[in-house]
Order: structure tokens, then sequence, then C-alpha cells
């Protein structure tokens, strides 16, 4: 019997090959394991935040009049500094 011959247009085969691409091979799965893991942790941190937003509370009365009094004292420095300019 005679060993088998890869055909003219195959390469043959070094042994020691496979032993080469094995740490460049398990980088690309190592990249790829942490592509995965950044994928996920995206998708937990979209989820989280979408939750925490619908979760908010309805606004309460003395929320609402702090925001008054604060739209209220902008008015007044926005007229102050509208006549401060015109003077």
């Amino acid at each position: 019997m005679q060993p088998f011959e890869p055909a003219s247009g195959e390469a043959k085969s070094n042994p020691q090959d496979g032993h080469e691409r094995g740490p460049s091979r398990a980088l690309v799965w190592v990249g790829v394991g942490l592509s995965i893991a950044g994928l996920g942790a995206a998708v937990a941190y979209a989820v989280a935040k979408a939750m925490i937003g619908s979760r908010r509370l309805p606004d309460d009365p003395t929320s609402q009049r702090i925001r008054d009094l604060i739209d209220e004292a902008n008015a007044l420095l926005k007229t102050l500094d509208d006549q401060k300019h015109s003077a």
C-alpha cells in the first residue's frame, strides 16, 4: 500500500501547522466570546433602562410646585437680563 498523496493542486499538510494555528484560533474564539458577552451586556442595559424609565412615579403636588417656582424664577431672571441689556 502506498501512503495517501494529495492531488497536485492541494498543499501537503505539515503536522506542525495545527500547533501554529492553535493559539490564533483560540484568540479568535476568545474575541467571539467577548463580542457576544458585550452584546448581551448592551441588551441587558437597554432593557434595564427601559424598565426603570417606565416605572417613573406620577408627579406629586410638591414636585410640581417646585417646578413652577423654578420656571417663575427663570422668567424673572430673563426679564431682569433683558432690562439690563436695554438700559
